[in-house]
């Protein structure tokens, strides 16, 4: 495939070489090979099936929050994160255990963010304000390698790999480059007519991440850019399509085609993010028309139960649609039962294979029961 001249490594007065990017996009363009537009065709096409498979999802706003959850967690995993989305879901509990990951609150944050960026981008457009925006939510009070100056643009030299720039891996470009190519990034969004969405919000990301504009956090906010892009282009009616869990899967590929694209390798890099796009949907709609099966099957079981139990049941089941994980606290908080009446109801769900006990701790006031076949569809290519 094509290379193009991205940018070049520019000789620093202190000694080391950083990134200094060219204009962007170049003057002659990207002209797209048909083998990397029949790939873009094949991902418009899924992104078609998904988005009316999710219009079928009965009370999606309560599904969404688990698609959500999931990208966090995998996208603050690629950064080290240990933290899961299991996890996640715990610490929402109304009595969350005491030895949950300290680095939890990484995810948490993300989602907060990310939740933000997707009302904000309703009607608010796509640019370094609202970068800064993401950014000041995703870090603000977060764990930081580095003060992060939340929601501003870094004033120094920031590099990634190594102790210093002259041993680093990457050196982004010094903060006069760095301004002058984020002026191009904003330019691009919203007067390059000449890409499609998806090839778009893969050069998006790719620059966003040459340019490095936040002294850190700059990989979660440069994911966070695509899901706000796709969404502000409204290519789906609900946003249930993101990126993260495939990047963490092929995490040294992700790595590997990124340099590469500093290097003027554009299609290779587009390649493996529209192969994304198309693994991603496919995972997505496998995972939606799994949601509304279980549904129908625990439905039914609930339904055969008696009148009055099937009441309370039924207000638990929809519940564990947003959290799949839960204790009594959650229970007696949800029906308005005693702490006997939510253990009756519980065993309920345990004997109808809808909840499963989870080894939390050795006292009952610690243990936790998860909704595992749902949990399940999130979490089985993570």
């Amino acid at each position: 495939m094509n290379s193009f001249e991205i940018g070049l490594f520019i000789q620093q007065p202190k000694g080391y070489k950083a990134f200094i990017p060219s204009k962007f996009p170049p003057s002659k363009g990207f002209p797209m090979p048909k083998e990397l537009m029949a790939k873009h065709t094949e991902a418009v096409r899924l992104l078609g099936k998904l988005d009316g498979v999710t219009q079928l999802l009965p009370d999606r706003n309560t599904f969404l929050l688990m698609f959500v959850q999931k990208d966090a967690a995998s996208s603050s995993q690629i950064e080290g994160t240990r933290a899961t989305i299991a996890d996640v879901i715990e610490a929402g509990n109304a009595e969350p255990r005491n030895s949950l990951p300290s680095d939890v609150d990484d995810i948490i944050h993300y989602i907060t963010a990310l939740n933000y960026g997707l009302k904000r981008a309703e009607d608010f457009p796509f640019s370094l304000r609202f970068i800064c925006e993401l950014h000041k939510l995703l870090m603000k009070g977060a764990r930081e390698t580095q003060f992060s100056y939340p929601g501003e643009f870094r004033t120094s030299q920031n590099w990634i790999g190594g102790t210093r720039p002259d041993n680093a891996r990457f050196v982004p470009p010094p903060v006069d480059d760095m301004m002058l190519a984020l002026g191009d990034l904003e330019r691009f969004v919203h007067e390059n007519d000449r890409y499609p969405a998806l090839v778009k919000a893969g050069l998006l990301h790719a620059q966003f991440e040459t340019i490095r504009p936040f002294a850190d956090g700059n990989g979660r906010t440069g994911r966070m850019l695509i899901t706000m892009y796709l969404w502000s282009q409204r290519l789906l009616e609900s946003p249930v399509l993101y990126l993260s869990s495939f990047f963490k899967q092929h995490q040294q590929l992700y790595y590997e085609r990124l340099d590469g694209y500093h290097q003027g390798k554009v299609f290779e890099w587009l390649d493996f993010f529209l192969e994304g796009i198309i693994e991603t949907a496919r995972s997505s709609i496998k995972t939606c028309v799994g949601i509304t099966e279980l549904r129908e099957r625990d439905l039914r079981k609930v339904q055969a139960l008696g009148k009055t139990a099937t009441e309370s049941t039924l207000k638990i089941l929809m519940q564990l649609f947003s959290m799949p994980i839960v204790g009594i606290a959650d229970i007696t908080k949800w029906t308005g039962f005693t702490a006997p009446g939510g253990y009756k109801a519980i065993d309920r769900l345990v004997n109808m294979d809808i909840l499963t006990p989870m080894e939390t701790g050795s006292s009952s006031y610690a243990k936790k029961w998860v909704y595992k076949d749902y949990l399940d569809l999130f979490t089985k290519d993570s």
